[in-house]
């Protein structure tokens, strides 16, 4: 249940982005800074939080499986994004991308309070920006501002079923936990590598704009000390 309640902050990120978007068209630069923002915040999160709970692992073949699956399953959705078009296609994708954002919540959530408090922060950058890029996309097909924000709120809804996926995952066998980790930090590096820096670089960018993935990695790095101490 904590972690449910804690899915509600990312839930609103997706609609606030969806919201002012559908007001105010996001400038190219102040997207591109954001985007790195977000991902410096998501790496270090994946990097801090579990990696180390994967390095000294017993299962080694469960962290292979499941990283396996993580990059056949983000590939496939990368591939069918590319096929596919339209506003269905468009609204399934990013639901697909929010239900296992949930689900890597709920699963940080079974590991300790404090990755799942990390990771709300991380993937709350994330999502503010994919209901952004979900309101233009429909916006760009002619909806309505009531209608485009209505369905955002019904795709973000996903995140909540994902995170109790994710937390009813702490029944389950250790091996199996472990491979639901490693598909979690793929998801995560999937998600820095070939979404947000891609996107960011499609924007013409400065030295203050490339230094804002630095900024948001160090932020979370000393959020995390915060919380120990």
């Amino acid at each position: 249940m904590q972690a449910l309640l804690y899915t509600l902050v990312p839930l609103v990120a997706v609609i606030a982005g969806a919201a002012y978007a559908s007001w105010r068209r996001p400038g190219p630069a102040f997207t591109a800074g954001v985007q790195h923002l977000a991902a410096g915040v998501v790496f270090a999160a994946a990097a801090g939080e579990i990696l180390p709970a994967l390095k000294h692992t017993v299962s080694p073949v469960a962290v292979l499986i499941g990283g396996a699956l993580g990059v056949v399953l983000m590939l496939a959705i990368k591939r069918i994004g590319e096929k596919f078009e339209g506003p269905l296609a468009l609204t399934t994708l990013i639901g697909v991308d929010l239900f296992i954002d949930g689900l890597v919540l709920g699963i940080g959530f079974t590991a300790a309070l404090q990755t799942g408090l990390l990771l709300t922060i991380a993937l709350s950058l994330e999502v503010l920006f994919i209901g952004v890029a979900l309101a233009l996309g429909l916006a760009g097909r002619g909806w309505r501002t009531g209608k485009l924000l209505l369905t955002v709120t019904a795709v973000g809804l996903l995140l909540p079923l994902g995170t109790l996926a994710g937390t009813a995952a702490a029944v389950l066998p250790t091996a199996v936990l472990t491979g639901l980790f490693a598909f979690g930090l793929i998801a995560l590096l999937y998600l820095v590598t070939e979404e947000l820096l891609v996107d960011a670089h499609e924007s013409p960018e400065g030295p203050l704009v490339a230094s804002m993935f630095f900024v948001g990695f160090l932020l979370l790095l000393m959020l995390e000390e915060a919380m120990t101490v």
